[in-house]
C-alpha cells in the first residue's frame, strides 16, 4: 500500500496564543519564538500509518506537510525517531488563519507530484479534526481533489484482510461505532485517536530518517495562501469569566436552567 498522511504544524498546546493584526492579515504573537508539534490528530494517523505499514510488505509512507520550513525541521528532529516515513514539505504559513480551501489545493498538488505514487494503491490520512487551519474539512477537500469517493471520518481502527480489502470502524454518536467495508485502495480515513499509543523514541531510525528529510527540506516548494476575499473583522481570546457561588441543595434542573440563562445572555 502507498500511504500518504497530511499533517500539519501547530504551537505547542501548552504555550499561550495572542493573536496580532499584522501587515499580511491576522496572526500569532511571536510566532516564530513559539515551539511547535505535529498536529495531535495528524499524529494519531501516521502512527497508524506506519503499523499498517509494517503489515503489508512493500509499503511505503510519506508525510505532507505545509509549515515554516524552519518550524518544519524542528519538529522532524523529534518525530522522525517515532516512525518510518518519507517528507513532503512545502514552506509556507501555520498559523491557523489560512483557508482551508487553498490549503487543500496545494496539499493535493503536492501529493499528485510525488514520484513513484500509485494513486490506485492510495490510502490517505489525515487528522478528522485540526488544531490549526483544518477546521474538519480540509482533508475531505484533498480527497475530493483526487477523486477519492470512499472516505471515512472519525475513524478509530482499520482490519486489512486477506483479499485486499479492509473494515473500517468510525466514530458516529451515542458513543457507538459504525462498521464499513471497502473493497480495498484508493480511500482516506480521517483518524481520531485510533488505537495506537506514541511509539518511543529510535534514535537509530531517527538518524535513517533524516537522511531523506533533510533533503526534503531543502527542496521545500515555498507557497504562498493569499486567502483572497478572506477577511476577519476581529481577532481574540477569549474571555475569561469566573463567579462562584455557593448554593445547596439547589436542584440539578435549576443549575442547568441558570447556566443555559448565563450562556444566552453572554
Amino acid at each position: 500500500m502507498h500511504i500518504v498522511v497530511c499533517g500539519g504544524i501547530v504551537p505547542d498546546p501548552l504555550q499561550t496564543l495572542e493573536p496580532v493584526a499584522t501587515a499580511a492579515g491576522p496572526g500569532l504573537k511571536n510566532e516564530l519564538l513559539l515551539p511547535a508539534i505535529l498536529d495531535p490528530w495528524a499524529g494519531c494517523a501516521l502512527h497508524e500509518a506506519a503499523h499498517l505499514a509494517k503489515q503489508c510488505e512493500g509499503s511505503r509512507v510519506w508525510l505532507v506537510s505545509l509549515g515554516p520550513k524552519a518550524k518544519l525541521q524542528q519538529v522532524m528532529m523529534s518525530l522522525a525517531q517515532k516512525a518510518p516515513f518519507e517528507l513532503v514539505a512545502l514552506d509556507g504559513p501555520a498559523h491557523g488563519f489560512t483557508d482551508a480551501h487553498e490549503t487543500a489545493a496545494l496539499l493535493a498538488e503536492a501529493i499528485v507530484s510525488i514520484q513513484g505514487l500509485d494513486r490506485g494503491r492510495l490510502l490517505l490520512f489525515g487528522g478528522w479534526e485540526s488544531a490549526s487551519r483544518g477546521q474538519g474539512v480540509t482533508l475531505q477537500m484533498v480527497g475530493e481533489r483526487l477523486g477519492i469517493a470512499d472516505q471515512f471520518q472519525g475513524v478509530d481502527r482499520i482490519t486489512l484482510r486477506d483479499d485486499g480489502s479492509f473494515e473500517v470502524m468510525e466514530r458516529v454518536e451515542g458513543g457507538r461505532h459504525l462498521v464499513s467495508w471497502c473493497t480495498g485502495p484508493p480511500a482516506l480515513l480521517g483518524w481520531a485517536t485510533g488505537e495506537r499509543a506514541e511509539p518511543r523514541n529510535d534514535p537509530q531510525m531517527g538518524m535513517k530518517n533524516m537522511r531523506t528529510i533533510m533533503p526534503a527540506l531543502q527542496k521545500a516548494t515555498p507557497v504562498s495562501l493569499a486567502a483572497e476575499g478572506l477577511s476577519y473583522h476581529d481577532v481574540r481570546l477569549p474571555l475569561q469569566q469566573r463567579q462562584t457561588r455557593i448554593v445547596k441543595d439547589m436542584p440539578p434542573a435549576e443549575i442547568a436552567l441558570e447556566i443555559f440563562d448565563w450562556i444566552a445572555n453572554d
